[in-house]
């Protein structure tokens, strides 16, 4: 077999992690509300579960920068990219295998085991972040480097394959292909008759399937080991000054956790106190990066790569990014199922939603990045100029398509869902055409975008409401490779090193979520999507910020 062969074989075999990232990661949007009911808890506490799966994602790349630092080498590259992600699946697999104890005889409104629910998941994502830290540059090692972004656009788009059958397999899982009123479905969670047995069973299928990628992977004469010939380079500064941030994120969320304990009743100070603390923590990681760009310019010695300011503003757009993606999906189960009081219909004027009819739309939201990234995907196959243009108004389409099929299983979308959800299409695909696959232009496209949409979403309501906020999927589609290819652009041999402080800004998925869910608590769920505004705002600030930093470095891009 040619090496290219092998090449496309590995790289085949390789987009199996990428599903089960995306898989797991849009699941928690329908499991999310479904805790809510399930262990009466606030939105706050419900989107912990995105605190506990996006914050591993930090700690793990964090701890495996400090261990590197204490020893002067690289320990992934001392495994091998492909011990990396067999290691990484075997930890998923250990997080997916406790599910099953710490749930074991749950009842309703057993807050309690909520939390330990919340350490499998933090468990199986720590395992995600050894996968993603290996799995990204392997992508990029599979073939010629000039061509590595589109083979992660390739992987990406499988990942949101991934994203859009998750809501479904799991909303199936614990609902069935039942679809009850709301009353009905909270009288079958108060008598148990829906209980966490269908969550144990999922989550023991997964941590088998993991346990059989695994396998895959380390037997595998097709996958080579593959390791990064670019030496460590120490960053004592950067490093001191993310651990002091991990304190302040632990202290901060440590003392908002300790206030849910016992008895204490959520008075309307208690709540405020609440959203100002979790401010402290958002706002001490936008110090982290102000701090890390000012002291570097000055003095760049033990700064390793944040010494480079694309590379430092970078990082705070992943944040950003990574947290609007999270926060708009994992908000929309309680913005279509609370109701106004005295009717049956949500803030949006449309007809109040229970949890096990959530599914489809939360599916079509993750639906739109896989939307967005097939397209991204078409470049890999080197189209000509004409056919490229006529495949960037059909794959948008055909995927959508996929998308309905899809849902076939359990939902089924009106002619007015389609329609409204095509119009957002045919928006994306007039960004696309205008950025021309120019990094920076796509980057303020699909900004812009995105605030358009939010503030639509925010001054309207009905299905104009709803499809404005589906649509940051299609928004965000496009994002993550932008942002990289413009992050650790000039890098030279910090190039590793900055990818890896990439990968810990993931932490915008744990953090900017809990952020809106205690502002939804405080004011309302709707208007707690300024949050969203505030995060698209940054990244069209990025992109032309980033743009002026790299013409200065004479950096081509």
């Amino acid at each position: 077999m040619s090496s290219n062969q092998n090449n496309k074989s590995a790289l085949a075999t390789l987009c199996t992690v990428f599903f089960f990232w995306g898989f797991i990661a849009a699941s928690n949007s329908v499991f999310i509300p479904f805790c809510k009911t399930y262990f009466n808890i606030d939105q706050f506490q419900s989107q912990l579960v995105d605190f506990a799966f996006y914050g591993a994602y930090y700690i793990g790349a964090l701890s495996l920068f400090v261990i590197s630092s204490a020893v002067k080498r690289d320990i992934l590259n001392n495994w091998g990219y492909k011990n990396g992600i067999v290691y990484g699946l075997l930890l998923s697999a250990i997080g997916a295998f406790v599910m099953f104890p710490v749930t074991a005889g749950a009842e309703q409104g057993q807050t309690g085991v909520f939390y330990l629910v919340l350490i499998a998941f933090f468990i199986v994502a720590l395992g995600f972040s050894l996968q993603q830290t290996a799995a990204n540059p392997f992508t990029v090692a599979l073939g010629d480097p000039k061509t590595g972004s589109h083979r992660l656009n390739l992987t990406g788009g499988i990942n949101s394959f991934g994203t859009t059958i998750g809501p479904i397999v799991v909303s199936l899982a614990i609902f069935g292909t039942a679809s009850w009123s709301t009353d009905q479905l909270a009288e079958k969670i108060n008598s148990n008759e829906i209980t966490l047995v269908t969550v144990q069973i999922l989550y023991m299928c997964v941590g088998a399937l993991f346990l059989i990628a695994a396998a895959l992977f380390h037997f595998s004469k097709k996958l080579p080991a593959l390791k990064s010939d670019t030496a460590f380079e120490p960053a004592n500064k950067a490093r001191n000054l993310l651990i002091l941030l991990t304190l302040i994120i632990i202290g901060c969320f440590g003392y908002i956790f300790s206030t849910y304990s016992g008895e204490a009743v959520a008075t309307e100070d208690l709540e405020h106190t609440r959203l100002i603390i979790l401010f402290i923590a958002l706002f001490a990681v936008i110090a982290t990066v102000f701090i890390a760009n000012t002291s570097a310019a000055k003095k760049p010695e033990g700064w390793g790569a944040m010494k480079y300011p694309q590379l430092v503003l970078g990082m705070l757009a992943i944040f950003t990014y990574v947290g609007v993606e999270v926060t708009i999906g994992s908000n929309l189960g309680e913005l279509l199922k609370q109701s106004i009081e005295g009717t049956s219909l949500n803030s949006l004027g449309l007809p109040v939603l229970n949890d096990s009819e959530l599914g489809k739309y939360i599916s079509l939201y993750w639906g739109g990045l896989m939307i967005g990234r097939w397209v991204g995907a078409i470049t890999v196959f080197n189209p000509s100029k004409g056919l490229k243009k006529v495949l960037l108004i059909i794959v948008p389409y055909i995927a959508f398509g996929v998308i309905i099929l899809a849902n076939l299983v359990k939902y089924s979308f009106t002619i007015n869902e389609i329609l409204f959800f095509g119009i957002c299409i045919a928006v994306q695909i007039g960004g696309f055409l205008f950025a021309k696959d120019n990094p920076v232009k796509t980057l303020k496209t699909f900004s812009s975008l995105g605030i358009l949409a939010m503030l639509i979403g925010l001054f309207s309501s009905g299905n104009i409401a709803l499809f404005a906020f589906l649509s940051g999927g299609l928004c965000c589609s496009i994002m993550w490779p932008c942002i990289f290819t413009l992050s650790i652009a000039g890098l030279g041999k910090y190039t590793s090193q900055g990818s890896a402080f990439l990968i810990m800004m993931i932490l915008g998925g744990a953090i900017i979520p809990p952020v809106q869910g205690k502002l939804a608590d405080v004011f309302s769920i709707q208007s707690s999507y300024w949050m969203a505004v505030a995060c698209f705002t940054y990244l069209l600030f990025y992109a032309f910020r980033t743009k002026t930093v790299l013409d200065k470095q004479g950096v081509t891009y």
